[in-house]
This record gives C-alpha cells, structure tokens and sequence, in this order.
C-alpha cells in the first residue's frame, strides 16, 4: 500500500488501486466489502466497551452502554475534524502513558530482583521451562485468527500519511517505524511481564498488566487497567466512525443510485454528517447481537465475520500491486517493497491459512461462514452488475 501511495499520493484510499489495477468490478466488491468490515470493527470495539463498563457497573445491560458510547463518539466525530484530533490524542496518549509505565516497572523489578509470589524478577523467567508450542500445535495456530484481527486497519498508517504536506517524505518513515513501534510497545510488554512472573505460571484469568501493578503496590491496579483499556477500545470506535463515514461518503460520490439517500453530502462543518449517522446505525447490531440468547460470544462472531472479508482485501490489495509492478505506472525509484514476486505469494497463501483457521473452531465457524457467503454473493453481484455497464 505504501508503495503505490508513494507512486501516488493523492490517492486518499488503497481500495482505488485494485479498482484501477484489478477492474471495476473487484473494485466496487472491495469498495463495499472495506466498509463494511470498518463497520465490524466499529461493533466488535462495542462489544468490548460493554464489557470493560460492566466491570464499573455490573449491573448496566451491555446494549444501553453500547448505544451511549455510540451516541457520544458520534456527536465527537460530527462537530469537527479538529475534535476528533482531539480526543484521538488524549486516548492515545493515555495507552502509551500505559505501557511506558509498565515498562519502567518491570525495569525497576529486575535491576533490584523484586521478590514475587513465585520467585524474584528476572530476564531469567522468560527462558525459564522453555519449549516450543506448549499446548499444542493446534493452539499456536488457532492464535493466528485474533492477533490477525488485533491488526486490522494498520492500513490506516499509509492512508493518513497521504495527507500530510509531504507525503513521498512522511509516508517511508511512518511504515518503517512500524516494525520498531510493534517491537517496543507489544513485544516490550510481553518481556517485560514475563521477566517478572514465569510465563507457565501466569494466571489465565487475570490481567498480566493488572497483575504487574498489583505487584508495584498500586492496589487499584485492575480499575486503573480496566479504564486503560476502556479508552483503547473507545479510540478504536472514534477511529472506525470517522473512517467507515468517510469511506462510505465516498462510495455515495461514486454510486448515482445512493442520491436519494443524501451519502454524499457534508455538513456546515465539512463533515459527512449522514454517512456516519449510516454508519452508526448498522454498528447498532452488536447491541441487537448481544441480547440473542443463541449467541453466546458476538465479539467472536464479530471478529471472525470482519477477518474473513478483511482477508479478501487484503489479497486483492496484493495482487493489484503485483499488477501495478507490471504496469507502465510503476515508480522504479519510487519507495518500493523488498522482493515482492516472492513476498506477495507468500503473504496471499499466509492470509488463506488464517481464513481456513476460522472454520476449524466452533466459535469463529458462524463467523467464517458468514463472511464466505459475503464474498461470494457481493463478488458475484459486483462483476454481473460491472459486465452490464460496460455493454451499455
């Protein structure tokens, strides 16, 4: 995606580059099938906002803390760009605020061997009883499907750039900074909680952050984490608003038969006002999802119907870039991604691993399904509906 943005940076969405590289029918599928998945993203963030209130209040329906929280960031993401900027930073900052601090901590318990219930904190613990997969193969696959899904929209890194002043500057540094950011803030933390408790004997059911500043003496450590993460699933949800808004308000431009439904207009305040009421308003299932007895874990159904499709952009995404490499427009001196005729297939097949993953547990399986029986029938849909304009 950065490569053709950097081709061409006035492109404010990669779903242009299959339309352009791959045709219009897969374009208008992946036009469709992105928002959609943004406004997945947006109800599985809803349903983890549910759950994080819930801890404060037990007693609140998940439903009417679904509905108030999308009220609230819909009311954020109408006013102005320049109020969602706003909020973006302070949950930003408070989910790096986070992790800097759990960090530090654990710094502080290895350099003085900080005595813990199971022994003293050390670099030691990480290696401690190692070996490879052990609970099975099989588990360390299945981890694929969620960490897949806990990156989705890391795409967004190469579309905001595109918006800079200079973006052929901004945009290679914002994608290589990525792999550091991964290592420190994910990795960072995985070290340094598992340098203070041995891994095997982390407690399944308890928050390691929460478990780390408990240990630091900070008894309101599981509210203090419950608030964190509370804030990072709110910033996701302000993210998905204005961007499914967005991107649907682009679409209305582009689809004369939306007229009618006014998509394509902005308010006083240049903002696509209807589009993510739209949008809102079909994030408004998860609270329906939540009340139906027969489901007994919507987020997971969620995230699996949102991977599914996600993959199927994902891939288009790849195969309209090695088109592009074989076009005239490709950018020889431009900034270009490193071995692509070996990478591309790779990361095409590694995709359709995680999505036969999906059909392989009980829990995503309704997910997975869902999402095949959306690609296939948008698919079909959008290559029928392309033939006929183009004999017209």
């Amino acid at each position: 995606i950065g490569e053709m943005l950097y081709k061409d940076p006035d492109q404010h969405t990669f779903i242009n580059f299959i339309t352009k590289y791959l045709g219009q029918g897969w374009g208008y599928f992946a036009g469709w099938s992105y928002w959609i998945s943004l406004v997945l993203l947006g109800m599985a963030e809803l349903t983890a906002i549910a759950k994080y209130v819930q801890y404060f209040i037990p007693s609140a329906p998940s439903w009417l803390i679904q509905l108030l929280f999308l009220i609230i960031l819909c009311g954020v993401n109408i006013v102005a760009v320049a109020v969602f900027g706003e909020v973006e930073f302070w949950f930003g900052m408070i989910k790096i605020v986070a992790i800097l601090a759990l960090i530090a901590t654990a710094i502080f318990m290895v350099l003085t061997g900080f005595k813990t219930p199971v022994g003293h904190a050390s670099l030691t613990n990480i290696f401690h009883g190692f070996k490879f997969f052990p609970m099975g193969v099989d588990h360390f696959f299945m981890a694929f499907q969620m960490v897949f899904f806990a990156y989705q929209a890391i795409e967004f890194v190469g579309i905001t750039t595109s918006e800079t002043k200079n973006p052929r500057k901004v945009l290679p540094k914002a994608i290589h900074a990525i792999p550091s950011r991964i290592m420190f803030f994910y990795v960072g933390a995985l070290i340094a909680i598992m340098s203070i408790f041995p891994w095997r004997q982390l407690p399944a059911d308890q928050s390691p952050f929460v478990m780390v500043f408990k240990l630091a003496g900070v008894n309101w450590a599981a509210a203090l984490i419950n608030f964190v993460v509370l804030t990072a699933a709110a910033s996701s949800l302000n993210s998905m608003l204005y961007s499914s808004g967005r991107h649907l308000y682009q679409l209305a431009r582009e689809t004369p038969a939306l007229d009618r439904f006014r998509l394509n207009r902005l308010s006083r305040t240049n903002v696509p006002q209807n589009a993510i009421f739209t949008s809102a308003g079909f994030m408004v299932l998860a609270a329906i999802l939540s009340v139906i007895p027969w489901i007994s874990d919507s987020f997971t159904v969620i995230t699996s119907s949102s991977s599914g499709v996600y993959i199927a952009i994902y891939a288009l995404t790849m195969l309209a870039h090695m088109r592009y490499r074989k076009s005239q427009d490709f950018m020889a001196d431009g900034f270009l991604m490193p071995a692509y005729k070996v990478l591309n297939p790779l990361t095409i097949a590694f995709f359709g691993f995680i999505y036969l993953s999906l059909f392989l547990q009980e829990s995503t399986f309704i997910g997975a399904v869902g999402s095949t029986l959306w690609i296939l029938i948008m698919g079909t849909i959008c290559q029928i509906v392309t033939q006929k304009n183009e004999l017209r």
